[in-house]
């Protein structure tokens, strides 16, 4: 029986490879253990609607403070990803079929959670044709139709070996973020994110602002994976000439020891540096920090992100 606690069984993938040093991590990369009331009840509701969450099956060292918060980033379509990307502790290998009542579960989540912001990610579904496509959209509508006040944030997987129209039928859900994370420069994609393609993944976000231009667009990488800072320059160009809005840049942080190594601990100057380059390249909302991720405070930068089209519109 499989058990995904297990390392070795939550990524038999990754069973064979060579162990990878885990660094100590720098102090500035340190964070409290979860806990009190507002963590205990986000984790009952989550547990009563027998839903996933990313913060916990990625292993996000935010989910303390998320959690104590009511703030938690819903993972659809199961628990057991299609891919085996090098850096992710998601589990791996054939996922059970679609839960068709999932849609509902998460959106009644969301109205007891009182959110004014969700995000609602997903694991790769390459075994499905759309590749969860129609699943997103109904979650979408579930939880518009439930909470009608709550602002959408999604973060999709690429779709890559998708049937036609599968984008279409998410962004026509109308979502108010549509994230994708690029995760890291186009050099690395071979060692840390086989499954994928980079102009791909660019493309997709480039086609969602062609769909609907008045959906905001986000997309993430990591640092501390082995990437220069040329290549991160250039990542946050190609960005920007997709016309992405939302660009979020954190520290890699290595799961376990068959995970990708982590080449160096990037430092809050650096970060900092990082983050003014972009806002120089014309981002309306830069996230960068060692602990910056997705979903980290993204209600609060769902606020300012709207401020800054506004502002930039003439409309503030």
């Amino acid at each position: 029986m499989r058990d995904l606690k297990i390392p070795a069984s939550r990524h038999p993938e990754k069973a064979h490879r060579p162990d990878n040093a885990q660094p100590k991590k720098p102090d500035w990369i340190r964070v409290k253990a979860p806990g009190g009331q507002g963590y205990a009840d986000t984790h009952r509701i989550m547990r009563e609607h027998k839903l996933s969450t990313v913060c916990e099956e990625a292993g996000c060292p935010n989910v303390g403070e998320c959690w104590s918060q009511g703030h938690a980033t819903m993972m659809i379509m199961g628990e057991i990803c299609t891919r085996g990307c090098t850096f992710c502790n998601v589990a791996t290998g054939r996922p059970d079929a679609l839960d068709v009542f999932e849609p509902g579960r998460v959106a009644d989540a969301v109205k007891k959670l009182g959110l004014n912001h969700v995000v609602i990610t997903s694991v790769d579904r390459d075994d499905v044709d759309d590749g969860g496509a129609e699943h997103f959209a109904m979650t979408i509508r579930a939880v518009r139709k439930q909470a009608p006040g709550t602002t959408i944030e999604i973060l999709t997987p690429d779709f890559l070996k998708s049937s036609p129209g599968a984008l279409e039928t998410v962004v026509e859900a109308k979502p108010d973020v549509f994230n994708h994370n690029l995760e890291t420069v186009p050099g690395l994609y071979p060692s840390v994110r086989p499954g994928a393609r980079y102009f791909h993944s660019l493309r997709l976000l480039q086609r969602v602002k062609e769909l609907d231009p008045s959906m905001f667009t986000k997309s993430g990488i990591m640092v501390g994976l082995g990437e220069d800072r040329q290549g991160v320059m250039q990542v946050m160009d190609d960005m920007r000439a997709a016309d992405i809005d939302f660009l979020t840049i954190g520290q890699y942080l290595q799961p376990t020891p068959k995970h990708h190594a982590v080449d160096r601990f990037v430092t809050p100057d650096e970060f900092k540096s990082y983050e003014k380059a972009a806002y120089g390249k014309g981002f309306l909302m830069v996230s960068a920090t060692p602990l910056t991720r997705s979903s980290y405070h993204a209600g609060d930068d769902f606020a300012q992100l709207r401020d800054a089209r506004n502002a930039k519109l003439g409309l503030a």
